[in-house]
């Protein structure tokens, strides 16, 4: 695929919360020999939890458009305050992950956007499970604005890709932004993703 952001094929695999974006991130960039993955948990914020596009594009998009190395500060969701800066240099391939990856202030710049097809109810469980009941308003907030930022603005139509996790791995099949083809069944003992 050529690039999309500059050098760089920018990557984005978008989802409901909980519904396994990261494991499937990390999978893939191991399967691709390693590639960054740069995760929205770490630019979204308390205060923004789908507010952080325009400091997105001003610290990563628009530096790696123009071949340059990208300065972000992730955010320490603990000490509620962003943390030492980054750098992320323009590479070939990069994979974004998070809740808002395929939003349309990010969608002209992905050369792919793979969708995570889990039902809604059963990502916010696995969330919830995973966080805890110490964070169960946390959650309150985060499912009523995870309703309002799809509303407003739906990755899943855009999907090139529809990624659902199986017994063995992940199988993907197309997505409504993608040319119609046959599903393809990616397990642990895969070398390589095949699409």
């Amino acid at each position: 695929m050529p690039p999309s952001l500059g050098p760089v094929r920018l990557i984005g695999i978008d989802g409901h919360a909980g519904s396994g974006k990261s494991t499937f991130a990390e999978r893939l960039a191991r399967a691709l020999g390693g590639v960054p993955v740069l995760h929205l948990d770490d630019v979204a914020t308390h205060e923004e939890l789908f507010g952080w596009t325009e400091r997105f594009r001003e610290q990563v998009l628009v530096p790696l458009a123009a071949g340059r190395a990208a300065h972000w500060a992730p955010y320490d969701w603990v000490e509620r305050r962003f943390g030492p800066a980054r750098v992320l240099e323009p590479v070939p391939l990069l994979l974004i992950e998070g809740v808002g990856a395929g939003r349309r202030a990010v969608r002209p710049h992905l050369a792919r956007l793979l969708w995570m097809e889990t039902p809604r109810e059963q990502s916010w469980g696995r969330g919830r499970d995973r966080d805890g009941s110490e964070l169960a308003g946390f959650w309150d907030g985060w499912e009523r604005a995870e309703l309002a930022h799809f509303a407003d603005d739906p990755s899943r139509p855009f999907a090139d890709t529809l990624v659902r996790q199986c017994g063995t791995g992940y199988e993907w099949t197309s997505g409504a932004a993608a040319t119609p083809g046959t599903g393809t069944s990616v397990t642990e003992g895969d070398k390589q993703p095949r699409a």
